[in-house]
């Protein structure tokens, strides 16, 4: 942990910055893009697959992927708060659905605790920039899933929201390690490195060799060459993982180029409708190039991913030599490659060439890293105003490390040092954490201490589309300040 008397002068430098310049975003940028919006289809195509061998023990190759790998902080267990919409059914909507019933619970502006979850620990959380649900890991390893469920993501069986954190009953005997939420998908892996995915398949972003539209039952993955599966990520309609190998894999919606196989999967169902090739099973993304200023492009060899992180329709990796690699939709600069230009291969970051990367993270439409404590953005966080093009150090978090960073559609937040930060432009339904005290703010331009979680230490952070989840230590120490904290139970809204 910091010294005290830094935190004091990061935490008065973090609320100067405030007063000063309310309006003004510290995040520099360049240029304005437009988003165009998406299609859907239901058309699938055949796969071809090569696989390749682990680097040999001792060699440089492997002391390369064992540091890149051990990173990644330990699971911690604690307790788990929430903030933000728990209204499943309508955040992100114009109006409730006729099958909802009613709207669900409330707008929660500060960190609530959980009544039915008050006496479990929680190793980790999952949930994504475009998901309005999220999966609960706990410390025994048994899984639990909340929120909206229209296409089964859930994984209990049925399309019918759930409000409290329920167990998948279906996967009460293996013993999760790590999930990731897409729009209606999820992906769920054991630490037997088995994958299950569940929800929503019409672009086949399960991953089953078809496109039945809903999966509401937990199904494996299979890895085509039957290897262990070691890291999951979802993208809206499309999902990643990273095998024993350290070799990437995507299947589902290819619209993009998000899938990275130099396709974005485009044909003519008629003279005016375009339609789309989805990866109905596992494909291994095989090509990594960098471009350089001359215009050339060179393939780069020995890449082997050890991080992985998807937006909407992006994708961006980190390998086992911290090169980082973007591809997919290229508006609002989210690739960090200074065009908005879509990729279909995975390119190189080149302002990242001789940093090392610690993590590499996607909201709907940006992207940030972490080098040595450092954030660096790109992208954009909103639909107007100017975009980030290429990645730039988040000034007013210079001097914080930066330990957890949760993203979701426009806000981002972030557990540094010993406090939690935030950020995001208005409407906000909560996520940022601030509460409705002391003027009642509930959004902000510029990173802003969360008040409410001031002396409680927050070991993860994740973001939904409109609410945050967050593991609060729960040392003997730490629960005067917890159960002070306002209690949210679903049963009594």
């Amino acid at each position: 942990m910091s010294n005290p008397e830094t935190q004091r002068e990061k935490r008065k430098e973090l609320e100067d910055c405030d007063e000063e310049n309310p309006k003004r975003s510290k995040i520099e940028s360049t240029d304005t893009l437009i988003d165009p919006a998406g299609q859907e289809t239901n058309d699938t195509e055949e796969n071809h697959l090569i696989d390749e061998t682990l680097p040999e023990a001792g060699s440089d190759e492997a002391t390369e992927l064992d540091k890149a790998q051990s990173r990644a902080p330990p699971n911690t267990c604690g307790k788990l708060l929430i903030s933000g919409a728990t209204n499943w059914d309508l955040v992100g909507r114009k109006e409730t659905p006729k099958s909802a019933g009613n709207a669900g619970g409330p707008n929660l502006w500060e960190p609530h605790s959980i009544w039915s979850l008050n006496h479990i620990r929680v190793q980790q959380v999952a949930s994504g920039p475009s998901a309005c649900h999220s999966i609960i890991i706990c410390e025994d390893g048994t899984v639990m899933s909340f929120g909206r469920n229209d296409n089964g993501q859930l994984g209990h069986g049925d399309v019918v929201r759930c409000d409290k954190p329920r167990v998948i009953e279906s996967l009460k005997h293996y013993t999760v390690v790590q999930a990731s939420c897409g729009k209606a998908h999820t992906l769920v892996l054991t630490a037997e490195g088995i994958l299950f995915g569940f929800g929503g398949n019409k672009m086949a972003q399960l991953g089953q060799g078809h496109q039945k539209p809903v999966v509401a039952k937990p199904v494996q993955i299979v890895h085509p060459n039957n290897k262990k599966i070691i890291k999951t990520a979802c993208g809206a309609e499309f999902s990643m993982f990273i095998d024993e190998n350290n070799l990437l894999y995507s299947f589902g919606r290819p619209e993009h180029g998000q899938l990275g196989h130099n396709t974005d999967g485009q044909y003519f169902v008629t003279s005016n409708k375009l339609a789309f090739y989805c990866e109905v099973l596992p494909r291994h993304v095989a090509v990594f190039v960098e471009k350089t200023k001359d215009g050339f492009t060179h393939i780069m060899d020995d890449v082997k991913i050890v991080d992985v992180s998807c937006g909407n329709n992006h994708t961006i990796v980190r390998d086992s030599k911290d090169r980082v690699f973007t591809w997919g939709f290229g508006g609002y600069g989210r690739l960090g490659h200074q065009q908005p230009k879509d990729e279909h291969v995975p390119r190189l970051v080149s302002f990242f060439k001789g940093k090392s990367i610690s993590s590499v993270h996607a909201g709907a439409s940006y992207s940030m890293a972490v080098s040595a404590g450092q954030l660096y953005f790109w992208g954009q966080t909103k639909s107007t105003g100017d975009a980030t093009m290429y990645p730039k150090p988040v000034r007013d978090m210079s001097g914080w490390d930066v330990r957890s960073v949760g993203c979701s559609k426009t806000s981002i937040v972030l557990a540094a040092d010993d406090s939690v930060v935030s950020w995001g432009p208005s409407p906000t339904y909560g996520e940022l954490g601030y509460g409705l005290k002391k003027g009642g703010q509930k959004s902000s331009s510029n990173p802003k201490i969360v008040e409410p979680l001031e002396g409680i230490y927050i070991q993860q952070v994740c973001c939904g589309l409109g609410h945050t989840l967050y593991i609060a230590r729960d040392e003997d120490s730490d629960r005067p300040l917890l159960e002070k904290l306002p209690v949210y139970d679903p049963d009594k809204v």
